[in-house]
């Protein structure tokens, strides 16, 4: 055996080796990392989910704007119920967004979210969201689905976050199959 590892090849095979498996492993493990990250820092505007709403109210006020999209094919019609809304900081709101099936078939979508500014993310808490969960619509159906949210206290002490005025909150939806894979593909969700 010791032979065999001072031969310069068998050694360079066991390193690539090692260097193919360890990069299979990270390769796994990165989208579930990055997830990770993504929610506790709010990267890529990924907001935060809160249990219990803010501890204080501030003076300050936010325009909270809301957008929403859909993915092209997808039977449905998706707005927002209110184009914004100011909030003081630290006030728990609520929000609705309506969907319409359009089809004459049973569909269901799932909704992936953002925040722009990004950096406003780690400070945009969603209490409850439709988000969360698949939604099934019938042909025809029609639903009103909440968010409650709020912008933490904590963005009041951060300086580079002095300039944040409005906020706005972004939904796409897409459409999933019963096993969970979107129609045109199976797609992760973006933070």
């Amino acid at each position: 055996m010791k032979r065999w590892l001072k031969n310069k090849n068998s050694r360079l095979l066991i390193t690539l080796s090692g260097v193919a498996i360890a990069m299979v492993g990270a390769a796994y493990a990165a989208v579930p990392l990055y997830n990770l990250f993504c929610q506790v820092t709010g990267y890529g505007g990924t907001t935060q989910v809160a249990e219990t709403g803010a501890d204080r109210v501030l003076e300050r006020t936010v325009e909270v704007r809301f957008d929403a999209s859909m993915e092209r094919g997808l039977p449905w019609t998706f707005e927002p119920m209110q184009t914004s809304m100011t909030v003081h900081v630290g006030e728990t709101a609520l929000a609705f967004y309506r969907a319409t099936n359009m089809s004459d078939r049973p569909v269901t979508g799932m909704a992936t979210y953002n925040v722009t500014p990004f950096k406003a993310a780690p400070y945009f808490s969603k209490l409850e969201c439709f988000c969360f969960t698949e939604q099934t619509l019938q042909p025809g159906e029609s639903i009103e689905m909440p968010v409650l949210f709020f912008v933490d206290p904590l963005i009041d002490e951060e300086r580079r976050m002095d300039d944040i005025r409005t906020i706005t909150l972004s939904y796409t939806f897409f459409e999933q199959e019963s096993d969970g894979a979107s129609a045109t593909g199976r797609r992760e969700a973006a933070p």
